[in-house]
């Protein structure tokens, strides 16, 4: 049972780290781009299925596509998103350009990660309940004691609270980076 939990929690710290690989920061980072699907040959493909993601400097990426007549669907799907970019093609692919963050946009962008943060929270929370309800059906059905009711409920709320401090750091490294 606690592998199941365990499993579920580090599930619900690998989505908050997804989650925040979207937020950008005044850094351009190639992960911004994982959420662009681009129109290529009559279906939807993930941006680094169509060409090559690499950093050019601080702030611009480029996309180097395997196939040149997809520079304009790259472009016009990079717009689509609206992740507040700009974008230059030229004959080597496409050039992705991240502006400074403004106080206000980094101030946005701060509440979005909290609001993240306590989506994460509300799913640990739903471990716990369901973890809490399993114990008590277990015992109510005679499969367990009454101590061991206790010790299993225990367990699980370490494992509950060494989550959220787990979330909570990565919560941090996340508002470190946008106040940069």
């Amino acid at each position: 049972m606690d592998i199941a939990i365990q499993t579920r929690l580090h599930e619900v710290q690998q989505w908050l780290q997804a989650e925040y690989a979207g937020i950008r920061t005044g850094q351009a980072a190639p992960a911004l781009l994982d959420s662009i699907r681009v129109e290529s040959y009559g279906s939807m493909l993930p941006l680094n299925q169509v060409g090559s993601i690499g950093i050019e400097d601080a702030r611009t990426l480029r996309i180097s596509p395997w196939d040149a007549s997809q520079v304009a669907a790259i472009e016009r799907a990079i717009q689509v998103v609206d992740l507040g970019v700009s974008t230059a093609s030229d004959s080597g692919g496409v050039r992705v350009i991240f502006p400074e963050l403004t106080a206000e946009r980094r101030t946005q962008l701060q509440k979005l990660a909290k609001v993240k943060l306590e989506d994460a929270r509300v799913r640990v929370r739903g471990v716990r309940d369901d973890a809490m309800k399993d114990i008590d059906s277990a015992h109510k059905a005679g499969d367990i004691s009454e101590d061991e009711r206790f010790t299993r409920k225990d367990k699980v709320q370490k494992l509950i609270d060494d989550a959220n401090r787990a979330l909570e750091a990565v919560f941090d490294k996340k508002d470190t980076e946008l106040a940069k």
